[in-house]
């Protein structure tokens, strides 16, 4: 139950941002949904292979490249899936710091107070 509220709430903040960076674009909330769901498998699948391979240069940049690194994971979304567009490497990586922060701030209301 809670992996489906969290894909629900990935999908909002991808619309959300959709709605608020000008070159970032999404047809409807079902491509969200789509968006979310492959953005999770990418960061499963395909991350950690480019993390090992780009190891030197995120080590030589103090882990900044881990930024660009999310960017290419965006852009790779976007060419997977039709209805979701983003304009560039530098919308991408805006749209992938914002995504992280709108989630951040949505996955806190899922946590369960143990109080």
């Amino acid at each position: 139950m809670k992996l489906i509220l969290r894909i629900l709430l990935s999908a909002l903040a991808v619309l959300i941002l959709a709605h608020v960076l000008p070159n970032v674009s999404v047809d409807t909330f079902m491509t969200a949904v789509i968006v979310a769901v492959v953005l999770s498998l990418l960061n499963i699948l395909v991350k950690p292979i480019l993390v090992v391979l780009t190891l030197p240069v995120t080590i030589l940049t103090l882990g900044l490249f881990l930024l660009i690194i999310n960017a290419i994971i965006i852009l790779l979304a976007d060419k997977l899936i039709d209805g979701f567009a983003v304009g560039n490497i530098w919308w991408a990586l805006i749209f992938s710091l914002l995504l992280s922060f709108l989630q951040s701030i949505f996955f806190t209301l899922l946590k369960e107070d143990n109080a």
